[in-house]
């Protein structure tokens, strides 16, 4: 028997759940128009619209039978991220931006010297085949770059120092 292991983190309104990957592959769902889905759950049908959508942030808004839910996701990426201190912004000075998973870099989008803000991409990481942007969670300025654009790096690893 395989691990039940969460595939996604989901908040709606102050809801916090999590959906396995049994779950999502046992799914009933059918996307009727480019903003409408039905789902149909233990012999009942659910039909949603999405109101707005910010893909990159994974933040949406949903109406659901006339009532509107806010819904944050977070993939398996961001939970590593967030366990690493890079999901949640605070008033902490991040130091420096280190390896969420082993990988090569691709591309790296700050210089040394540079002032960034929260959400700002730093570094394009790829890693099983997948591209994943590495951004900030906090502003800072990049005090050092210890990596170069093709270079294959280790989970931990130090990519940033910042000031």
């Amino acid at each position: 028997m395989h691990e039940k292991k969460a595939l996604l983190v989901i908040k709606s309104n102050e809801f916090d759940f999590s959906i396995s990957r049994t779950e999502v592959e046992a799914a009933d769902l059918i996307q009727t128009t480019s903003f409408e889905f039905n789902l149909l759950h233990n012999n009942r049908s659910v039909n949603a619209t999405i109101i707005e959508a910010d893909i990159a942030a994974k933040k949406f808004t949903v109406e659901i039978a006339g009532e509107k839910f806010n819904i944050s996701i977070k993939d398996e990426l961001d939970q590593v991220l967030e366990k690493m201190g890079f999901g949640v912004t605070s008033n902490r000075h991040i130091k420096e931006i280190k390896a969420p998973m082993p990988g090569k870099v691709l591309e790296i989008a700050v210089r040394e010297g540079q002032a960034v803000k929260e959400g700002d991409k730093m570094i394009i990481l790829e890693a099983m085949k997948m591209e994943n942007s590495i951004v900030i969670h906090a502003a800072a300025i990049i005090k050092k770059i210890s990596i170069t654009a093709g270079q294959i790096v280790e989970k931990g690893q130090v990519l940033i120092e910042l000031e």
